[in-house]
């Protein structure tokens, strides 16, 4: 996952803050930046602020796929809203809970309301993606909201997504499980730059089915240190290999909607 420096000659600018809800005459100002302006970070990353309009309570998951038009009005990607043109990128987590709940760099739901939001159109970063073949050679739209899919071939009536590829199929790394507790430690064959991200299934010995990981904790110097799971473990293993799918590291190449398939 790519770290945002601020590489931008707009002050302030932070892409894992989500502005709002933004209410006309409320005193709150929105947006605080012009719409299309770029925040830069590591590994070629760029984000881009967009408007986000939700018409209900809405639940955002890093990793998730938008749209936006050329007015930079945002939304949730799904192949029937998918308009052939449109630049598209993924949202890559929220630093700051403005309604509701929330957490660092994670998962966060919104009252509906106009928001503002920086969504990463370039470098490396979660996606959430289904079906992921070890081939990765096609990137499509899903009907479900947010959500991408990378078969080995193209689905009929789908929308293709150009200019994104994805590391693997699936990312695998050992732990240490305790029974009856939610957290995972002692990890290693992992980086905190390629993952594994929040709302990612797992699976291994002594993990119930169904199991995501809900939250992720670091050392000062960006080390993965502990993992929390949806479910506590059932046993307890040391050196138990977990596998992880469902949000896998993308490469993003200013990402946009080439054609239906």
């Amino acid at each position: 996952m790519s770290i945002a420096t601020i590489q931008t000659d707009r002050l302030g600018a932070n892409p894992f803050v989500v502005e709002g809800p933004i209410v006309s005459g409320s005193g709150i100002p929105g947006p605080n930046f012009s719409l299309g302006a770029v925040a830069g970070g590591d590994r070629e990353s760029e984000w881009v602020y967009c408007q986000l309009v939700l018409a209900s309570q809405t639940t955002l998951q890093p990793g998730q796929w938008f749209q936006w038009t050329r007015d930079y009005v945002a939304s949730l990607l799904t192949t029937a809203a998918a308009v052939v043109g449109n630049r598209c990128g993924v949202f890559s987590g929220a630093a700051q809970p403005p309604t509701i709940t929330g957490g660092p760099i994670g998962s966060i739901t919104l009252a509906a309301g106009t928001y503002y939001i920086w969504l990463q159109r370039n470098g490396q970063a979660p996606a959430l993606v289904t079906t992921a073949t070890a081939a990765l050679v096609v990137a499509e739209t899903t009907t479900t909201a947010g959500l991408a899919n990378a078969p080995a071939s193209a689905t009929v009536s789908t929308k293709a997504i150009a200019n994104v590829n994805f590391a693997a199929a699936n990312q695998t790394f050992t732990a240490t499980t305790v029974n009856g507790s939610p957290v995972l430690t002692n990890l290693s064959a992992l980086s905190a730059n390629s993952g594994p991200f929040i709302g990612a299934s797992v699976s291994g010995t002594g993990i119930p089915g169904g199991t995501t990981i809900t939250g992720i904790t670091y050392t000062p110097n960006n080390v993965v240190q502990s993992i929390t799971l949806s479910a506590n473990a059932t046993a307890n293993g040391t050196g138990i290999t977990i596998t992880a799918t469902g949000v896998l590291e993308a490469t993003l190449m200013r990402p946009f909607l080439s054609k239906t398939n």
